[in-house]
C-alpha cells in the first residue's frame, strides 16, 4: 500500500460497503507496519465493528483488536478479538495470537474458578469457543501436557481425561498429572476429583506394572480409601512371587506415608478379607504384612541402621560440657542435654549421660522433666524395651514428680505415632495422678503415641484435664487433643476448645488451645478458611497467634497464594510481636515444596526493624530449606548470626544447622566455617546466653541421629510427612516452653537404603554411588588438643647491660695483654696460633655445611592419590537425599530392587538365585529372639 495508509483510511468514509470492505482487508494486511497511522482513525473502525448491519463486522472487529494490541491496550484488544469470531484464527503463529490466547486462557481460568466456587457464573460462549479451539490445537500438535495444565487450572475434569487418553504414553501422563496436581494450588475437592479420575484410568489400563500399582496406592492414600488399598494388597499377596514382593513393598510405603488411623483400618480390612475370601493369604505372609503396617519391622530395621552407622562425635558434647565449666547456668546445662539427645536421637547411645550422672543430676524441677524426657529421644523407636528403660524413672514412692512426668513424656516419644502398646499405661497414669508435672508428661506422651487416631475416649480424658484450668497441664492437654484429633476438623472439639480459651485467664492454656486448633485443621486447606477468619479477627493476640499456625498447618506444602498474602499482611501490620513472628514462621511451612522461593520471599522481612520478624524469617528459611544446603538460604542466614539482637542470632544458628544437615565440605565449603562458628559462640564468654543456647542446639541438630537422619517434610513419593510437619510446628513453641524442643525428634527421618528379601531378611549385597566419595562423606571427627612441652623464652638483655658487659670484657683483655708484656713473654705466636686454629675451625664448619645437599633438608610430601569418581556401598548404609540420583544397581546381580526409580528407604529385593545360600547382615527377628540351644553334655573332671 506504499508508505502511507491514508488512502485506505479515507475509503472507510465511503458509503459503498464494497469499498469499506476492501479498505479493511488491505489495512488488515498492513496493520503491523502502519498501526500508528491506523490507530489515529480507530474510531472509524470501531464504528464499523459495532454496526450490526455491516456485513464484515467481524473483520472490522479483528482490525480494531490488532490496533489496540499494538497500542498496548490488551483488555480492549481481547474484547474485539472475541467479537471477531472465527476470523481470530488460533492456527496463525504470531505474537499477536499468542499474546491474546494467553489472556483468553487467563480470563477463562478466572471465570471457571469463580464458577467452581459459586456455581452462578456464566461464561461467555465466545470465550468458551476460543478455549475449545485452543485445546483442539494442543491435541493436534501433541502438546498434551500443555492442555493438561490448562485443564487443571480451569477445573475441566473432562479435558483432563481427554488429555491423558489421547496421549501416546498414558501411564507417564497419569504420573505427570499426579505430580502436577499435588504441586499446584488446587482446591481440595477438585484435587480429589482428579485423583478419582486417575484411579479409574489406571484400572482401565490392561497392563498395569508394579510401578503403576505403587502409584495407585499413593493416590488412594490421598483419597483416604483404606478398603481399596487393602484389596490391592490382598490381590498381590495371593498371586505369584513377584506380586508378593510388590504387596510387601506397598506395605512398607504405606508405613512411611500414611497416618496411624489409616494403617489400623488397613489391618482390620486385611483380617476381615482373609476370613471372608475363598483365596486366603498364607498365615505367615499375613503376619509379616501386619507387622510391617504396625511399624514393628520397619522400625526395627531403621533402629538397626541407626545403631550400626552411628557416627556422632561424643567429643563435641564433651567440649561443650567443658566449655560450660563450673558455670551454674541452668539454661546452658539443659541446652547441652537437649543437644546430646538430638545428636544421638534413635541411636540408643547414652554413654555420655551414664558417665556424667552427677552432672546430669544438676537439673532440677522442669529442667529435670526435660532431662528425663531426653532419654525418650535417644531411645525413640525402641518399642519393645522402651518401658523397661524408663521404668527406673517412674516412682514407686516419694520420688520427684518431674522425673515421673518426664518419663511418661519419653514413653510417648519412644512410641511416637505407633503407641498401641503404651497408650493404655499413659492413660492410666493420667487418670491416677493429680500432680501437674505428671499430668503434663502423661498428656504429651499420650498425644504423641496416639497421634491421628481420633480416639474419643482419649479425647474426653484430655478434655477433662483441660477443664481443670491448670496452666501447664491445660496447655499440654489442649495440644494433645490436637495431636489425637489431628486433621479431623472436628467441630465439636473446636467449639469446646474455643470456649475454654475465652473463659480461662491462663495464657499457657490459651496458647495450647490456639496450637491445638491448628493441629485439628491439619491439611484441610480451604475448609479451614472460616475458622482462620474467626481467629485472625479475634481481639486476643494469642488466638490470632493460633490463626497463623492454623494457616501454616492447613495449607502446609501448598504454596497457596491467598494464604501467603494473608501471612505477609499480618507480618507487617499486626500490633502483637508474637503474631507477627508466627506469621513469618508459617511461610516456611507453606513453601517447603518450593524451598528456593522462601529465601527470596522473606529477604525483605529479614531486614525488618522488628527483631521478632527477623527471627521468624530465620526459622522460615530453616524449615523450608531443611537439608537442602541451598546457597541462597546460607547467604541469607549467615549475616544474621551477627545480628544485634540475641534471639535473632539464636534463630539464625538453629536455621543454619537445619539447612546444612548431612552436608559435606565437598558439597558446601561453608559448612566447616559454620561448624567453627557454633564452637566460637559456645566458648565465647562475652556472648549472650540466648545466642549460646542457639549454638548449642544447632550443634546437636546438624549432627542429629548420629549424622544419619534428616528433616524431611515430604516423602519421596510426594506425600506430606505428617509427623515431621507436626513435630517442627511444635518444636517452634520452645520460645515459650523448653520441653517442646523434644518434638523435633518427630521430624527426623533416617536416610538409608535398606534392601530386604521376601523373608524380610537383610542380605549382603553391594551397589554403586556414581559420585566422589567425599561428596557425601561423614564429617571428620574433631581432633583432641595436642599437648606440647612449654618452651622457655630467651632472657631479655637490656642494651645498657650489653654495653657494660662489653666494656668489662675490653678492660679484661687490655689488662691481660699488659700482664703478658710485663712478664716478657711473646704472646704473638700464641695469639697467631689460636687465631689460625679458630679460622681453621670455622673453615671446616663452612666446608661441612657446604657438603650438605639442600635437597636432603626438604621433606618429601607424599603424592595425593586422585579420588575415585564412584564408590561401592553396602546394604544398610547411609544414602543422603542428594545422593539418590547417583545410585545404580547391577541388573545382572543376584539381588535387584523391584523399584526402578527413587530407590530409597526400605526396598524389596528380587532374588534371581533363590537356590543358593544367603549371606545375611541381620538375622530375622524370629531367629534373633530365638532361645539359644543348651550346651552339650560334658563330664566334669
Amino acid at each position: 500500500i506504499g508508505v502511507s495508509a491514508s488512502s485506505l483510511l479515507s475509503l472507510l468514509d465511503e458509503e459503498q460497503e464494497e469499498l469499506q470492505v476492501y479498505a479493511l482487508q488491505q489495512l488488515d494486511l498492513a496493520i503491523n507496519e502502519h498501526w500508528a497511522e491506523i490507530a489515529n482513525d480507530i474510531d472509524k473502525i470501531e464504528t464499523l465493528a459495532e454496526n450490526e448491519s455491516f456485513k464484515c463486522q467481524n473483520l472490522a472487529a479483528l482490525l480494531a483488536s490488532k490496533a489496540y494490541y499494538h497500542l498496548g491496550d490488551y483488555a480492549t484488544a481481547t474484547t474485539y478479538a472475541l467479537q471477531a469470531g472465527s476470523l481470530f484464527n488460533l492456527s496463525n503463529k504470531s505474537e499477536y495470537v499468542d499474546t491474546l490466547v494467553a489472556r483468553f486462557i487467563d480470563d477463562y481460568i478466572k471465570q471457571r474458578v469463580r464458577k467452581f466456587e459459586s456455581k452462578d457464573v456464566v461464561i461467555d460462549p465466545k470465550l468458551e469457543r476460543i478455549v475449545e479451539n485452543m485445546f483442539d490445537r494442543c491435541f493436534a500438535d501433541c502438546e498434551f501436557k500443555q492442555a493438561l495444565g490448562v485443564a487443571l487450572e480451569a477445573r475441566r475434569i473432562d479435558k483432563i481425561e481427554e488429555s491423558i487418553i489421547k496421549a501416546v504414553e498414558i501411564q507417564s501422563m497419569i504420573q505427570y498429572c499426579f505430580n502436577v496436581t499435588t504441586s499446584l494450588t488446587i482446591p481440595r475437592d477438585f484435587r480429589f476429583n482428579v485423583f478419582h479420575l486417575l484411579v479409574k484410568l489406571y484400572q482401565s489400563i490392561s497392563s498395569v506394572t508394579s510401578i503403576d500399582a505403587l502409584q495407585i496406592v499413593q493416590i488412594l492414600v490421598f483419597l483416604d480409601d483404606s478398603s481399596s488399598v487393602a484389596d490391592i494388597i490382598v490381590k498381590n499377596l495371593t498371586a505369584d512371587q513377584e506380586n508378593v514382593l510388590l504387596g510387601l513393598q506397598i506395605a512398607f510405603d504405606l508405613w512411611n506415608g500414611a497416618s496411624q488411623q489409616f494403617l489400623n483400618e488397613i489391618q482390620s480390612h486385611l483380617k476381615v478379607a482373609n476370613e471372608i475370601n475363598n483365596t486366603k493369604i498364607p498365615e505367615k505372609l499375613l503376619t509379616k504384612v501386619l507387622q510391617i503396617l504396625s511399624g514393628e519391622i520397619p522400625i526395627n530395621l531403621s533402629m538397626e541402621f541407626l545403631c550400626r552407622n552411628n557416627n556422632a562425635d561424643i567429643a563435641i558434647i564433651k567440649n561443650m560440657k567443658n566449655a560450660l565449666g563450673e558455670s551454674r547456668s541452668s539454661v546452658q546445662h539443659i541446652a547441652i542435654i537437649f543437644s546430646h539427645a538430638i545428636m544421638h536421637a534413635c541411636t540408643t547411645r547414652d554413654s555420655f549421660l551414664r558417665d556424667n550422672l552427677d552432672w546430669f543430676g544438676r537439673a532440677t524441677n522442669w529442667a529435670k522433666f526435660s532431662a528425663t524426657a531426653s532419654l525418650g529421644v535417644i531411645y525413640k523407636g525402641h518399642l519393645k524395651e522402651g518401658f523397661s528403660i524408663m521404668k527406673p524413672y517412674i516412682p514407686r514412692g516419694n520420688e520427684s514428680p518431674y522425673s515421673h512426668g518426664g518419663a511418661l513424656y519419653a514413653l510417648g516419644i519412644i512410641n511416637a505415632n505407633h503407641g498401641k502398646e503404651i497408650v493404655d499405661h499413659l492413660s492410666k497414669s493420667l487418670r491416677e495422678n493429680k500432680l501437674e508435672p505428671v499430668q503434663h508428661g502423661a498428656c504429651l506422651g499420650l498425644g504423641i503415641a496416639a497421634m491421628a487416631t481420633c480416639n474419643d475416649e482419649y479425647y474426653n480424658q484430655l478434655y477433662e484435664i483441660l477443664q481443670l484450668d491448670l496452666a501447664v497441664a491445660g496447655n499440654s492437654a489442649a495440644i494433645s487433643i490436637g495431636l489425637i484429633m489431628l486433621g479431623s476438623a472436628s467441630q465439636k472439639a473446636i467449639n469446646a476448645m474455643l470456649t475454654i480459651a475465652h473463659d480461662t485467664q491462663h495464657e499457657m492454656i490459651i496458647r495450647g488451645v490456639a496450637i491445638g486448633i491448628g493441629l485439628l485443621m491439619y491439611g484441610r486447606e480451604d475448609e479451614a478458611d472460616t475458622l482462620i477468619e474467626q481467629l485472625v479477627l479475634d481481639k486476643d493476640p494469642l488466638l490470632r497467634y493460633g490463626g497463623m499456625y492454623t494457616i501454616a498447618l492447613a495449607y502446609c506444602g501448598t504454596a497457596n497464594n491467598n494464604a501467603i498474602r494473608r501471612l505477609l499482611h499480618v507480618a507487617v501490620s499486626d500490633v502483637s510481636d508474637d503474631v507477627r513472628r508466627a506469621a513469618v514462621i508459617a511461610l516456611g511451612f507453606l513453601l517447603f515444596r518450593q524451598p528456593k522461593q522462601c529465601p527470596r520471599l522473606v529477604s525483605l522481612l529479614a531486614e525488618s526493624y522488628n527483631p521478632h520478624v527477623r527471627y521468624g524469617a530465620t526459622l522460615a528459611v530453616g524449615i523450608s530449606c531443611a537439608g537442602t544446603a541451598l546457597k541462597e538460604a546460607i547467604d541469607l542466614l549467615e549475616p544474621m548470626t551477627t545480628d544485634s539482637t540475641d534471639f535473632v542470632r539464636q534463630g539464625a544458628l538453629i536455621a543454619l544447622s537445619m539447612v546444612l544437615m548431612q552436608t559435606s565440605k565437598a558439597q558446601e565449603p561453608k559448612v566447616e566455617t559454620i561448624r567453627k562458628l557454633f564452637e566460637e559462640k559456645i566458648t565465647d564468654k562475652h556472648e549472650d546466653i540466648m545466642a549460646k543456647f542457639g549454638a548449642i542446639l544447632a550443634t546437636g541438630i546438624i549432627d542429629a541421629g548420629g549424622r544419619n537422619v534428616n528433616i524431611m517434610l515430604q516423602s519421596r513419593l510426594g506425600h506430606k510427612n505428617m509427623s515431621a510437619i507436626v513435630g517442627l510446628a511444635l518444636f517452634t513453641q520452645y520460645w515459650y516452653w523448653y520441653p517442646m524442643i523434644h518434638f523435633i525428634s518427630l521430624a527426623l527421618t533416617p536416610t538409608a537404603f535398606i534392601g530386604v528379601t521376601s523373608d524380610l531378611k537383610v542380605p549382603k549385597f553391594n551397589y554403586t554411588s556414581n559420585a566422589r566419595p567425599s561428596l557425601f562423606a561423614y564429617p571428620p571427627e574433631i581432633k583432641p588438643p595436642t599437648t606440647t612441652a612449654p618452651v622457655r623464652a630467651p632472657t631479655a638483655i637490656l642494651s645498657t647491660s650489653r654495653k657494660a658487659a662489653a666494656r668489662a670484657q675490653k678492660k679484661a683483655e687490655e689488662k691481660e695483654r699488659a700482664g703478658l708484656q710485663s712478664s716478657g713473654l711473646t704472646g704473638s705466636t700464641n695469639l697467631t696460633n689460636s687465631t689460625l686454629t679458630a679460622s681453621t675451625s670455622l673453615l671446616d664448619d663452612s666446608q661441612a655445611a657446604m657438603e650438605i645437599d639442600p635437597e636432603d633438608k626438604k621433606e618429601t610430601k607424599p603424592k595425593e592419590e586422585k579420588e575415585s569418581n564412584s564408590e561401592v556401598k553396602q546394604n544398610l548404609s547411609r544414602v543422603t537425599i542428594n545422593q539418590i540420583k547417583y545410585l545404580s544397581f547391577n541388573s545382572n546381580g543376584r539381588y535387584v530392587p523391584i523399584k526402578k526409580h527413587d530407590v530409597f528407604g526400605i526396598v524389596l529385593l528380587r532374588d534371581t538365585q533363590p537356590d543358593q545360600g544367603e549371606e545375611l547382615i541381620l538375622v530375622s527377628q524370629d531367629e534373633k529372639n530365638k532361645e539359644p540351644a543348651p550346651p552339650q553334655a560334658f563330664a566334669y573332671p
